[in-house]
């Protein structure tokens, strides 16, 4: 499986501040991007898939409430995560 349990504890430590942190908004949109960037490359490779094709469009669209919500309430939080995910906004 490409992203087991350890993985998901690296990238809750690097961006919500502890592994038990998964619930901030930062630790979820760098969830996301991590599993955006696999599915746009399996994507790559199987244009038909079309089940994984609404899968990578539900993600996105998740994705990008968090960051609408962010915005709205902690501009200096939303900037930080934009820059260091480097996401085109």
């Amino acid at each position: 499986m490409y992203l087991d349990s350890k993985e998901k504890k690296k990238i809750f430590k690097k961006h919500g501040g502890s592994e038990a942190n998964t619930g901030s908004s930062e630790a979820q949109i760098a969830l996301f991007t991590y599993r955006i960037s696999h599915l746009t490359e399996h994507l790559k490779k199987n244009r038909k898939d079309y089940g994984t094709q609404r899968a990578l469009q539900l993600l996105v669209g998740k994705r990008r409430s968090l960051l609408n919500y962010l915005e709205s309430t902690e501009i200096a939080r939303y900037r930080a995560i934009v820059k260091e995910l480097k996401l085109r906004r």
